[in-house]
C-alpha cells in the first residue's frame, strides 16, 4: 500500500476511534448506563475485532491500530454497562 493511502487510513482511524472516547469518559464519570445498548456495543466489538483481523490480513497498520484501540474502548463500555447496571 502506498504511504499516502495509509495517511488517509490513519486520519479516518483517528476520527472514528476518537468518537468512542467521550462516551467512555461520560460513563466513567457519571456511572450512568441505563441508555447504553449492550447489544449495540457487543456487535460493535465483534465488528471492530473483524476489522482488526482484516487489517492484519491486508497488512494495514492504520486499520489494525484503530480497531484494537476501538475494541478496547468498546470493551470498557461493555464492562461499565455490566458493572453499573441496576440489578
Amino acid at each position: 500500500m502506498s504511504f499516502n493511502i495509509e495517511i488517509i487510513g490513519f486520519l479516518a482511524a483517528t476520527l472514528t476511534t476518537a468518537s468512542f472516547v467521550p462516551q467512555v469518559f461520560r460513563i466513567w464519570k457519571t456511572k450512568e448506563v441505563k441508555d447504553i445498548s449492550f447489544m449495540m456495543y457487543l456487535s460493535m466489538f465483534l465488528g471492530v475485532s473483524l476489522w482488526f483481523y482484516y487489517g492484519l490480513l491486508i497488512n494495514s497498520v492504520s486499520m489494525m491500530i484503530a480497531n484494537i484501540i476501538s475494541a478496547l474502548l468498546v470493551l470498557s463500555i461493555l464492562y461499565f454497562k455490566k458493572n453499573y447496571s441496576e440489578k
